[in-house]
């Protein structure tokens, strides 16, 4: 029978690992079309076109992260649910291309907010690229 140790008898440090978990069943190629473990559907990742248009003294609906000093680029931290940016496809995890065709690629965090809160329309280039947000989060204590 197998006896758990409570916890304080352990030596310290304690590391528990997570339990194992078998792979997924193989599937053959010609039914991993239709499978739902198998999502082949890149199109999320393309870049896309954002229009974004504020009132004076209305917020944006949501806030940036990154920017130059990361070099990884300004991404989309929180969207405000119900918000227009909400409305209108933006994601955690987009990253900002442009912004009224100012390059958003390498750019100082201060200056991408100040070109944001100061326009009343906004034209925005973003692409959904997780992996590179998860790099920014990474980097970044705030």
């Amino acid at each position: 029978m197998d006896q758990k140790i409570p916890y304080d008898d352990y030596q310290l440090p304690v590391v528990f690992l997570p339990s194992y978990e078998s792979p997924p069943a193989w599937i053959a190629p010609q039914e991993r079309i239709q499978h739902p473990d198998y999502n082949n559907e890149l199109t999320q990742f393309l870049p896309r076109t954002v229009v974004l248009k504020k009132p004076p003294g209305a917020q944006l609906g949501f806030n940036i992260r990154g920017g130059k000093a990361s070099q990884l680029g300004i991404f989309i931290s929180k969207v405000v649910p119900d918000s227009d940016a909400h409305r209108a496809g933006l994601q955690e995890g987009d990253q900002v291309l442009s912004v009224n065709e100012v390059d958003f690629q390498d750019i100082e965090h201060s200056r991408a907010v100040e070109i944001l809160k100061s326009a009343r329309e906004i034209l925005m280039r973003v692409r959904f690229f997780p992996y590179n947000y998860q790099r920014q989060k990474e980097r970044t204590v705030h």
